[in-house]
Order: C-alpha cells, then structure tokens, then sequence
C-alpha cells in the first residue's frame, strides 16, 4: 500500500517536472541581493567553522581541554 503511494507521487512529480507550465512571474530585484548574502555568508562562515573544529581535533591529540 505505502508502495503504491510512494510510486505515484513518484510519477506525478516527474510529470509535472517534464511538463512545466509557464508562470507569467518575475524574480524580484531584492531576491538577487539576498541570494548574493546567503552565498557570501556560507563562504566566509567556512573558516570560521574550520578553525573551531581544528582547535578541538589539535586538543584531543594534546591531551588538553580548551574552550
């Protein structure tokens, strides 16, 4: 039964991804500007979370706990 259900919500999300309708829509010009910080703020959150992460990895070989 959970099967059958999970087939054909399979096979209406592929028909509905190959047969797109057209949405008369636009982006608007602030979701550019947000979509720019989103992607900025994962780039430079990366050192940050790479450096906390490294200090634990270095004190668990040192033997010493540091917070």
């Amino acid at each position: 039964m959970f099967n059958k259900k999970r087939t054909r919500l399979a096979i209406l999300i592929l028909v509905l991804v190959a047969f797109p309708q057209p949405a008369y829509a636009y982006i608007d010009p602030g979701t550019g500007s947000y979509v720019l910080q989103i992607i900025l703020a994962g780039i430079l959150a990366v050192p940050f979370v790479l450096k906390r992460y490294w200090i634990k990895i270095k004190s668990i070989f040192k033997g010493s706990s540091s917070k």
